[in-house]
């Protein structure tokens, strides 16, 4: 009989323990010779990726492991055309300690807004036996007073509050009789300058001289003066020169420019009415003419020594002074005008034009004036005569009405 023949590898005719024992003991050797891990990942390599995509709603977290560092940053990109804005240092300002608290200026009074606020002091009022000491603390006494000028006699009665050389060579003298210290008035200025405060040379009585000037004898002998007595004021008796005489005119050219040049900071140099002929003088004769012509003289040598130096004057309005005192001084070429009040009575027409010019000036016997000047912001500067001749009880008057 023939055999059929045999399919397959024959297995179903092994027991079934040999095979048990086969594959436990394969398990086995893979497992502790690492042969497991390398076919898995040899088995892995083959199959295809599958990677999942992110929808829209989906944020993926870092992992818990990763630090945020490492997260993917957007890139800085810094420009290399444009300008770059500098960078400032804030400035750090020290913060002030309880005793260095710093003072608010007080608020201007209406007295203080004035430009100028000046105290006129006659030619023996300072100078006589004053040491440089006393100078400078009556300086600081009329600015603690409020006063920013003082208006001081340099000239009067035909003599000079200082050395002189054209009063030694023209007259044989060198200053009005007075002791003086020689630099008095450059210690003035001086300390003036240093409080604020400006000095005015004050060219007392002007052209007019009394029996007790040292020149008067020579005045009359040589006819410097003209005919009769100046009673513009009562109880004062003055005798006026003559600008017409050549040695008059010369002597008021040559002190101008001596003082001007000899104190050259002086602030300004100031005449007042005594500069005019008074309408009542014997003979009615107009000098007017003559007189604009030696001033404008006058004024324009001392600008040619001195130009820094102003020329003011103290008169009556323009009407008064020429109709009654043959002063035209609208046409004298003057710096300053102040129009002098002195005339109670006619003290509202003075202020009108006092509101025109520089300013306005007073006596003490006028403070029942001094609050409507101070108030008035048209009035721009206001000047005390001290006619009782004491300025320092004065000052203190003014101060009182200011505050």
């Amino acid at each position: 009989m023939s055999r059929k023949k045999e399919s397959g590898c024959g297995c179903s005719s092994i027991p079934i323990s040999v095979i048990l024992l086969f594959f436990g003991a394969s398990y086995w050797w893979f497992i502790h010779n690492g042969n497991l891990n390398r076919i898995v990942d040899y088995l892995t390599s083959q199959l295809p990726i599958n990677q999942p995509v992110a929808t829209p709603t989906m944020k993926e977290a870092p992992s818990s492991y990763e630090p945020i560092a490492k997260l993917p940053q957007a890139p800085i990109v810094t420009p290399t055309n444009l300008p770059q804005a500098p960078i400032s240092t804030p400035t750090i300002t020290p913060t002030a300690t309880p005793t260095a608290t710093p003072q608010l200026p007080l608020p201007q009074t209406a007295w203080d807004k004035k430009v100028i606020r000046g105290i006129y002091l006659s030619r023996y009022q300072v100078t006589n036996n004053a040491d440089e000491q006393t100078i400078r603390e009556r300086v600081r006494y009329y600015r603690a007073q409020g006063f920013n000028t003082i208006i001081h006699g340099v000239w009067g009665n035909g003599c000079t509050m200082y050395n002189s050389e054209v009063m030694q060579q023209l007259l044989g003298f060198k200053s009005c009789p007075n002791q003086f210290q020689d630099k008095w008035l450059d210690w003035m200025i001086d300390e003036a300058h240093k409080q604020g405060m400006q000095v005015h040379a004050y060219f007392e009585k002007g052209i007019k001289i009394d029996k007790n000037s040292p020149i008067f004898e020579r005045a009359i002998s040589k006819k410097w003066i003209v005919p009769g007595v100046d009673r513009t004021y009562a109880g004062i008796e003055h005798y006026v020169l003559d600008v017409e005489v050549p040695e008059v005119a010369n002597l008021f050219k040559k002190i101008s420019v001596e003082f001007v040049q000899k104190y050259p900071t002086i602030d300004a140099v100031q005449w007042d009415d005594y500069l005019g002929y008074h309408a009542e003088l014997p003979g009615k004769v107009d000098r007017t003419a003559f007189l604009t012509k030696f001033v404008q003289q006058m004024i324009g040598e001392m600008k040619k020594a001195n130009p820094k130096v102003s020329f003011d004057i103290c008169h009556h309005n323009p009407y008064w002074a020429k109709r009654y005192f043959a002063a035209d001084w609208l046409s004298w070429k003057v710096d300053r005008v102040f129009i002098q009040a002195y005339n109670d009575a006619n003290f509202k027409e003075e202020l009108n034009y006092a509101q025109n010019y520089a300013g306005v000036a007073i006596t003490d016997y006028q403070f029942s004036r001094l609050k409507e000047l101070i108030d008035n912001n048209k009035v721009k500067s206001i000047l005390v005569f001290p006619f009782s001749g004491k300025p320092e009880e004065t000052a203190v008057k003014v101060k009182g009405f200011i505050k």
